[in-house]
């Protein structure tokens, strides 16, 4: 088995979550995008999401799509280098239109702050002291 984790995550307007993203610094593959999908390098090759439009997701599952913004499912947690590049992401997730649920929690050998994208997808940044 491939070590790739890709993350489907439906959004309600492509352009604008492609906006919202790529202002954080992540990039997206041409090759695997469209009208429809995004799809979006988090880490390296190893972790990407597909971003898709609502009416594509929900053509992929038998059941009712969930709206993010009023319940939540999971909690997508990416481990930073550091706790500055923590602040730095949650900086640019707040000037790209990211709502902060929670002040950064800080344990002193750990260090995170969330956001919600602009769909309503929760995001943790976490750093961690290597020591720990």
């Amino acid at each position: 088995m491939k070590n790739q984790i890709i993350l489907n995550l439906p959004v309600k307007n492509l352009d604008k979550s492609r906006a919202f993203f790529s202002a954080l610094g992540f990039s997206f593959d041409p090759r695997f995008s469209g009208e429809n999908a995004a799809f979006m390098n988090i880490v390296d090759d190893t972790i990407q999401a597909m971003l898709t439009t609502e009416p594509f997701f929900q053509s992929l599952i038998d059941k009712p799509l969930a709206n993010a913004k009023e319940a939540n499912e999971l909690v997508i947690c990416l481990n930073c280098e550091s706790r500055e590049e923590v602040d730095s992401l949650i900086a640019k997730a707040t000037a790209a239109g990211a709502r902060i649920p929670h002040p950064p929690e800080d344990n002193g050998f750990m260090y995170d702050q969330g956001f919600e994208d602009i769909d309503g997808h929760l995001w943790n940044l976490v750093w961690t002291a290597p020591e720990a």
